[in-house]
């Protein structure tokens, strides 16, 4: 019972990561019907800037619990500019005169964007993973197995909370901006008839700008959580959890936003759960697998909605 809690706790916080990354794919796709693959390394972007904020700071995990509360506000302040304009940047110079062309069209230049990305890290960056030393430690014991029983510790650590409570506020934000702003009413009404919203006044170019931007300030956020919590990153990372987020959105249903956080929560539980009772080396077989399964038999997704076609 207490390594099945253990493990809950752990998939939970990777889950949560993985689904704010999952939101900025379901945003982009829900409003113009692309998959962002470039996301994954705004989110390695987001991580590395954060490195170079952490260093420069000099935040280390001997500094005081205020002094590194305020330091992370600032760090992720300049991770989500950063990433912001990474992202406004790719959607301007390589979707958008993309838009009206041939379906494939964009999905070439989101890989292509993807891998110029991993370059222009690996290149600037010297390709060598960089790890940091824990800044956010100590945590609580929620439960002991006695040592007649082998001996288990049941630990919340602090990282994992700061994970989980800031996964939950800023999906509960962003769901309120998207339901109840003037800004989330011109998404929505770009995601069902982008021409009729353009002829209503909406001006869709920076509609879809800053629907790239919040994608992004997600990612940057999520590249600094996954940073702390396991201590090091690469210029790779990016791609492997992007292609894990996008499993998650797909598999939450794509193009909602609760959809993603569920999808990324399931993901994340997979993989650890996998790990801990089976096998590491197939933990990444086990979610696609529980992809196509979802798939088969809802095809769009667990909490997506069914595509109407218009006659």
């Amino acid at each position: 019972m207490e390594y099945f809690l253990q493990q809950l706790i752990n998939g939970i916080t990777l889950g949560s990561i993985y689904g704010l990354i999952a939101i900025g794919y379901t945003m982009v796709y829900g409003i113009i019907g692309m998959i962002n693959f470039a996301h994954g390394d705004v989110f390695m972007i987001g991580g590395f800037v954060s490195l170079i904020a952490i260093v420069a700071l000099g935040l280390t995990g001997g500094s005081g619990m205020f002094l590194i509360i305020l330091a992370l506000v600032l760090v992720i302040f300049i991770a989500m500019i950063i990433a912001a304009a990474f992202s406004w940047t790719i959607e301007r110079v390589a979707y958008r005169p993309l838009r009206g062309s041939f379906r494939l069209a964009p999905l070439i230049s989101a890989i292509g964007m993807s891998i110029v990305l991993q370059e222009f890290v690996r290149i600037s960056q010297d390709g060598r993973p960089k790890p940091l030393q824990p800044i956010v430690t100590g945590g609580h014991v929620l439960m002991e197995r006695a040592a007649e029983q082998g001996e288990f510790v049941v630990r919340l650590s602090n990282m994992q909370i700061l994970i989980i409570i800031t996964t939950l506020v800023l999906m509960a934000l962003f769901t309120a901006i998207i339901t109840r702003t003037s800004l989330g009413r011109a998404q929505r009404s770009c995601e069902q008839d982008m021409k009729m919203a353009s002829l209503l006044g909406i001006d869709v170019n920076k509609t879809i700008s800053i629907t790239f931007i919040m994608g992004a300030a997600l990612a940057a956020v999520a590249g600094l959580m996954f940073f702390l919590y396991y201590g090091v990153t690469d210029f790779y990372v990016g791609f492997l959890a992007g292609v894990k987020a996008f499993t998650a959105a797909v598999l939450g249903g794509i193009g909602s936003i609760p959809g993603a956080m569920l999808g990324g929560m399931m993901i994340g539980l997979i993989e650890v759960f996998w790990s801990a009772y089976f096998s590491v080396e197939y933990k990444d077989v086990a979610a696609f697998t529980m992809l196509a399964a979802v798939l088969i038999f809802l095809p769009q997704g667990i909490l997506g909605k069914p595509e109407v076609e218009k006659v």
